[in-house]
């Protein structure tokens, strides 16, 4: 074990997919301590059989991150448990990719309002108990795509930049109250590729990459749980680029 035993809740965000249920078999396997919340938006079947697998330990919650009310009541549900909220983890994003002179505004605010605008409504939910209780982690997921845009992803380019904007400033408004902010930036996940990408698109990407693979889910989720630690107590403001040496 890798953590204090020392009870703390930890909520994840679009906790559904393949990064979101490896981060919460992190917290599960490594900090005994932990009450791990699966925020889901929709698509609950793999979260639900995470439940049923670690009984006692985990919760899922209903939680569309762009709505503002179902922040209010995931929180309500964590503190009436009891367990003091210590980390949240704003995981959930999507891209819906096209060349900006054929992009809809449909396509625009969408991935902007879940990438950044659910990252801003989640930290602002969180910031009272976290201030209350003097002190926290507050994890974000970035991409790559923030500082190694491609074409075809100016609105989630701009998305993942703003988080990585507003996880710098956020740093240093709440550091003197022992919670700290920062982000992680992997490139390509193993499992999370685009769903329609063939074999050859997948391999050419590898091997654009020096390590000649993707990150693991695995890898991401221990980088987050180091810095949800009491180890990284001094580590703020930083997006810890997770990318292979690609860029």
């Amino acid at each position: 074990m890798d953590e204090s035993s020392e009870p703390r809740s930890i909520l994840i965000t679009g906790a559904n997919g393949v990064l979101g249920l490896a981060l919460a078999h992190c917290f599960v396997r490594r900090d005994p301590g932990a009450h791990v919340y699966l925020g889901v938006r929709s698509g609950r079947e793999k979260a639900e059989a995470f439940v049923e697998a670690h009984p006692g330990r985990v919760t899922v919650l209903d939680l569309d991150v762009t709505n503002a009310a179902q922040w209010g009541a995931a929180l309500e549900v964590i503190q009436a448990r009891g367990v003091p909220l210590k980390v949240l983890i704003n995981n959930a994003g999507y891209h819906d990719d096209a060349l900006l002179a054929n992009m809809s505004a449909e396509q625009w605010h969408g991935v902007i309002d879940t990438n950044l605008h659910g990252v801003w409504l989640g930290c602002q939910a969180v910031l009272k108990p976290l201030m209350q209780s003097r002190g926290g982690r507050i994890i974000n997921v970035v991409s790559l795509s923030a500082s190694l845009p491609p074409a075809g992803q100016t609105n989630y380019a701009a998305a993942k930049a703003g988080v990585v904007g507003l996880t710098k400033s956020l740093a240093k408004e709440v550091a003197r109250m022992g919670i700290t902010v920062n982000g992680v930036a992997p490139a390509h996940i193993e499992g999370a590729t685009p769903a329609g990408w063939s074999e050859d698109q997948l391999k050419a990407t590898r091997m654009q990459t020096p390590m000649r693979r993707f990150a693991k889910p695995e890898e991401v989720a221990a980088a987050v749980f180091f810095l949800a630690s009491a180890d990284a107590s001094y580590i703020n403001g930083t997006v810890l680029q997770m990318d292979g040496g690609l860029a």
